[in-house]
């Protein structure tokens, strides 16, 4: 959401001991998945309210539907003497100290809300957050002047090498799938206040819906929260599962940039939510790009050649075939040279995996740094989100060591051959005289 707002803000400890992390789980009665993890040391309360209405979910011919319709939630609510304009649900939750947040991705839509756990500050937030849920007015000043500063956004960003990038890689990689959506100027001035009206409608449902409650809160109270929360919203139905993305033809490609860097991408669709190969994926990709200073890319593409100050890849699972890509920036004339120092140490990677010190260390950093991912609530809240909306194990914090430590090579080699196929691989490069 566009507010942010200012509000009490407080140190949080962390919840997770060798314990692991008790997370309850059960449905409202009109179909929310609710999560919850009880944490009494700090009087506050984080909450997240995620939809299944990412971009994804646009509807054919209204790209950009989904992110607007997130954006305008807290524009406005109720009507006649019980409208509450945007300056009015600011100061509301302005008044019991509380901050409120949110975005959209392509599988989820999400709102947030932290605030003091005390009956008074909670339940004046809580219930202002359900008529922002459920009671959008969607005003249509609001929404022209949303238009134009996206359209001002866009053509200011079109003009970064970055955003060239990723918007054409991803038209490569994902084309008439949902996930290749693109957002034009064109489409956010075709976007009407009905629209957001209907989309609202279809996925701002509660079987499409999830409440994760994390904090001084007991479950007696938080099977209240959250079934008021959703109260007011149809129950709808549960949402469709996106299509698999079909994989793209490998190619390359570069475009013209007056920019002094290169920016370089090599990608493709790859990796599903729950696929039983993440695990060894994670590991490995430390290894070959994930690990800073230490991974493979790094030492070949810098330490060895000096081509950039520095080269990463990373998985980025999805609900569909999410992404895979290797990143970095050069001098424009040493760009065709990076490219192929890059698929050279992919394609090696690929052969023969990480060394047995590669992985060990590989191993060692994720499990030792796995504390600072959930060393507070709202790190926390944002783990456990992830689990309930795409139905992973809710046992999964607990495991994680484990389940990292048990990786073999034998294990990284096999995922990597099924998830990064050199044939599928999109390489774009932006910037300079191409």
């Amino acid at each position: 959401m566009k507010h942010c707002l200012l509000g009490l803000c407080l140190a949080f400890g962390a919840i997770v001991a060798q314990a692991g992390v008790p997370i309850q789980h059960w449905n409202t009665p009109n179909g929310t998945r609710v999560l919850l993890v009880e944490n009494h040391d700090i009087p506050m309360l984080d909450v997240q309210v995620d939809f299944a209405a990412g971009t994804a979910r646009d509807p054919a011919g209204q790209t950009g539907v989904a992110e607007m319709t997130l954006s305008l939630l807290d524009a406005g609510v109720g009507s006649g003497k019980q409208a509450l304009d945007e300056n009015a649900i600011a100061d509301r939750f302005a008044d019991v100290g509380a901050q409120t947040g949110g975005g959209v991705d392509s599988d989820r839509a999400s709102v947030s809300l932290r605030v003091l756990s005390s009956p008074v500050e909670r339940d004046s937030a809580l219930g202002m957050l359900r008529q922002i849920l459920a009671h959008p007015q969607f005003p249509q000043a609001v929404l022209e002047r949303e238009r134009q500063r996206s359209i001002a956004g866009l053509r200011e960003a079109l003009t970064q090498p970055a955003t060239i990038l990723d918007r054409q890689i991803t038209q490569y990689a994902y084309g008439q799938h949902p996930y290749g959506r693109i957002t034009s100027e064109a489409d956010l001035k075709r976007i009407t206040r009905q629209m957001l009206v209907d989309f609202h409608r279809a996925h701002y449902t509660a079987r499409a819906a999830q409440i994760t409650l994390v904090g001084d809160l007991t479950r007696a109270q938080a099977e209240t929260v959250a079934r008021d929360l959703v109260a007011d919203l149809p129950a709808g139905t549960a949402p469709a599962a996106l299509p698999d993305v079909t994989p793209p033809q490998g190619r390359s490609a570069s475009i013209v940039h007056p920019s002094a860097q290169a920016h370089i991408a090599i990608g493709m669709p790859s990796l599903k939510r729950g696929d039983p190969d993440t695990m060894a994926l994670v590991v490995g990709n430390y290894a070959l790009g994930g690990g800073g200073f230490n991974s493979r890319l790094m030492k070949e593409i810098r330490d060895a050649r000096g081509l950039a100050y520095g080269a990463s890849s990373y998985f980025a699972p999805a609900a569909s075939q999410g992404w895979f890509q290797i990143s970095l920036e050069t001098k424009a004339d040493q760009a065709a040279e990076a490219v192929k120092v890059a698929q050279e140490t992919l394609a090696r990677f690929l052969r023969e995996g990480p060394t047995e010190e590669e992985l060990a260390a590989a191993k060692a950093n994720l499990i030792n740094g796995f504390a600072l991912r959930v060393d507070d609530n709202r790190k926390i809240l944002g783990q456990i989100a992830v689990l309930g909306f795409y139905g992973l194990p809710l046992d999964s914090l607990d495991t994680y060591a484990a389940r990292a430590q048990a990786v073999t090579l034998e294990q990284v080699r096999a995922a990597f051959a099924r998830h990064v196929k050199p044939e599928n691989l999109i390489t774009v490069v932006v910037g300079g005289k191409n």
